[in-house]
């Protein structure tokens, strides 16, 4: 199968088309003289994304800004190996927009999302989870918003990055209570709450923690307990000409021998090493 194009933008539909005849044409000569139909011959070249704010799990490659890199990314060339394929970690644009690219099939994998009802339409989710994450809560350092359940966030402006999900309850509640404007970035999130637009911010963690290093920005904190404490999963679009029953039974298998290893606490720490030298600001 020849080689996808190295451009950051979004894969072509031409593309997509050319990868869908291939695996048509490799099942019809699979199928051999009697015309039966079989599966697609197995994909030797997957293509993943994901959040590219979503350090220390994924970011942009500063060498390479097509590519993504990261602990997530790390993990997926693990699973690569297991799988004998080749996983390519590519840059395709916000988060918003790796959603859209999953649900219409120009990208295969999703390196880590949450489970919502909304995304199976599009996605099959893999278990084991590779990682459990924390949601929580930021505030402006001079805020006096006192946070110990949902409900205390009723009647503020909150802001979280555009289709951010932060598990099934919460986006249900969030849609019925809340008032919580979704903007492209977390840069874009966290200068709204620096300015007063925003009462609070709602993102995970270890991100945000990375993103106020890398702004050298101070004046936020994070509020505890968290909103939500989610499974981050490995999605396979349904629309992708690589999905098929042998391709998803063997990520399966490999995603189970690897979670038997655990890998991801410590490629979680080679990569905070490694964010911090891609960002100067960090002290």
């Amino acid at each position: 199968m020849s080689a996808r194009p190295t451009s950051p933008a979004p894969l072509s539909r031409a593309w997509q088309q050319h990868r869908r005849w291939l695996c048509l044409l490799a099942g019809l000569w699979l199928g051999g003289s009697s015309g039966a139909w079989a599966e697609p011959a197995v994909c030797k070249t997957l293509v993943a994304s994901g959040n590219p704010q979503y350090p220390p799990y994924l970011w942009r490659d500063p060498a390479d800004e097509s590519r993504l890199v990261g602990a997530n990314a790390d993990l997926m060339q693990r699973l690569a190996q297991e799988l004998g394929v080749t996983i390519e970690m590519r840059y395709v644009g916000p988060w918003g927009r790796v959603q859209e690219e999953a649900k219409a099939g120009r990208i295969d994998l999703i390196a880590g999302a949450f489970w919502t009802q909304p995304r199976t339409e599009y996605m099959d989710y893999f278990t084991p989870a590779f990682h459990q994450t924390r949601s929580v809560i930021w505030v402006n350092a001079k805020s006096r918003l006192v946070y110990r359940q949902w409900s205390d966030l009723v009647g503020q402006q909150g802001v979280t990055v555009i289709n951010n999900s932060f598990g099934e309850a919460f986006d249900r509640y969030a849609r019925q209570a809340l008032k919580i404007t979704q903007v492209a970035s977390l840069e874009q999130a966290i200068q709204m709450l620096q300015r007063g637009r925003a009462d609070y911010l709602i993102y995970e963690d270890s991100p945000g923690q990375a993103f106020l290093a890398k702004l050298d920005i101070q004046g936020v904190r994070m509020l505890t307990p968290a909103v939500a404490n989610e499974a981050l999963h490995l999605t396979l679009a349904h629309k992708s000409p690589c999905n098929t029953g042998e391709l998803r039974g063997r990520i399966a298998r490999a995603l189970h021998k690897l979670a038997g290893a655990n890998p991801l606490p410590e490629l979680l720490d080679k990569n905070i090493q490694l964010w911090r030298l891609h960002s100067p600001n960090v002290k």
